[in-house]
């Protein structure tokens, strides 16, 4: 369908934001999140393994680097959400796609480059890592937060952004199934690990600018915002500091996203050392993925009947809960190959519930901060989200590296009970109690129920600007 023939399709719904998506068109939005983990999902489960085991830089330098170049990239995504709420002479592709489309192919260029060490010192591989994983970030910033943004202009309909955030949500699991089954078969093709990580990650980059031109060429951008032009032109370093500060419910998720993103973080990066070490095999650790994230792409596509019956907030409260459960009893049974399957597998799929809800979350806050505050900043607003998600990754790698370093971890060796039992507490015991964290600041802190944000998208659909705060 053409440009001018998907705006003539439902003007009167646009006028108001009740836009009613093609299937589609959301599908093609998840899509997005799919190219986006095929280059996402790799640094976050096997840079640590290849840094460590193939590069040989010391576990704690690796910790240093994932730790150093997160926060980095943290503080870069309100630089790149300025930068994209500023641009002017927004043409017919719109104001964030475009944006999203070219960094999306620079960024799987970079992604290759970290999977990349030439035959240097020590001391310098470390540098190599650092630079390439920070220019990395920066670039990832101006790909996912225009992404993101995408999705409070395509629509305002509660249910929509539940089934928009579904398919995200299935994007991006998607792209940790197939990561997760093919990464390592690929890599163990070769017989040197170097060429092996280098070629397995070409493949999933090439998939990954895929995704992100499926998303591109399918997916507009509906919703007209009314810009509060006088307002937002006069506004001030000030004023973007008093959008995020005065957004409590904005606040809450980006508590409760700490723990979330840095459990399942935890999980992703730990899971090879799991197999390989606690279990006996690295093999195994295809195996493990595909049933564990081939799982939670099925509970995912609950998200909508879920939300229908119990509402965004108690839906992703229940899925925390479940996981914690379930995270906490596998790290205190024996270890045993079938009984840790079935614990992490619904564990995970208890994570991927909120996880996906989440993204309906980031939305409805993006809507509040505009009726709250009277201007519109979709880029900097997300960017405040996002910068929560680049701290928990850092807290994942801390958590990561670190224990690998405090109980004496040997790469390719033997590793001592003490080592085993670390291993085992990164991937199951954290997860557990961050989820439990999560739920706790979900329940007491978030206030933006779906009531409450039906009766925002209708004061913003009727002009009106500036409100009260929520009681």
């Amino acid at each position: 369908m053409s440009e001018q023939a998907t705006a003539a399709v439902g003007t009167d719904a646009a006028k108001t934001g009740h836009v009613k998506l093609s299937w589609r068109e959301k599908i093609c939005y998840g899509f997005g999140d799919f190219g986006n983990g095929f280059m996402f999902d790799l640094g976050q489960a096997y840079l640590t393994k290849y840094w460590i085991d193939v590069c040989t830089i010391p576990a704690g330098a690796v910790a240093g680097i994932f730790a150093f170049t997160k926060i980095f990239d943290a503080f870069m995504d309100p630089i790149a959400g300025s930068a994209i709420d500023s641009r002017k002479n927004i043409g017919p592709r719109g104001k964030f796609r475009p944006v999203m489309m070219i960094s999306s192919i620079i960024l799987a260029i970079l992604t290759v480059i970290t999977f990349t060490m030439p035959e240097i010192s020590t001391a310098g591989k470390i540098l190599f890592a650092y630079g390439a994983y920070m220019a990395w970030g920066l670039v990832y910033s101006f790909t996912n937060i225009p992404y993101a943004s995408l999705a409070s202009v395509m629509t305002r309909d509660v249910e929509e952004r539940s089934q928009m955030a579904t398919t995200r949500q299935a994007g991006s699991i998607g792209a940790q199934l197939i990561t997760g089954i093919a990464f390592v078969p690929i890599v163990l093709l070769f017989d040197q690990p170097h060429h092996g990580f280098f070629m397995a990650s070409i493949v999933m980059a090439a998939v990954g600018v895929l995704g992100f031109a499926i998303c591109y060429f399918n997916c507009h951008e509906h919703v007209p915002v009314k810009r509060n032009t006088a307002k937002e032109q006069k506004a001030k370093f000030s004023d973007y500091i008093k959008i995020v500060f005065t957004n409590k419910p904005l606040l809450c998720i980006i508590l409760m996203t700490l723990f979330t993103i840095s459990a399942m973080n935890t999980n992703n990066q730990m899971m090879i050392f799991f197999c390989q070490y606690n279990l006996g095999h690295m093999g195994l650790q295809p195996v493990v993925n595909g049933i564990m994230m081939g799982c939670s792409v099925i509970g995912i596509l609950l998200i909508p009947k879920l939300v229908k019956m119990f509402g965004k907030k108690k839906t992703a409260i229940g899925g925390l809960l479940i996981g914690c459960a379930a995270d906490i009893l596998n790290f205190v049974i024996p270890t045993n190959l079938y009984s840790f399957i079935i614990l992490v597998t619904i564990g995970y799929v208890a994570l991927a519930i909120p996880n996906g809800i989440t993204w309906a979350f980031v939305s409805d806050v993006i809507d509040y901060s505009e009726w709250h505050n009277g201007i519109r900043k979709e880029g900097i607003t997300y960017a405040a989200f996002n910068f929560s998600r680049k701290i928990a990754q850092a807290i994942a790698a801390i958590v990561s590296s670190g224990i690998l370093v405090l109980t004496g971890y040997v790469a390719n060796a033997v590793q001592s009970e003490m080592t085993l039992t670390g291993i085992k507490a990164a991937m199951t015991l954290y997860p557990g109690v961050a989820l439990g964290i999560a739920a706790i600041i979900l329940y007491f802190f978030y206030g933006l129920t779906d009531d409450k944000f039906k009766q925002i998208a209708e004061d913003l659909n009727n002009g009106k600007w500036e409100h009260g705060t929520i009681e």
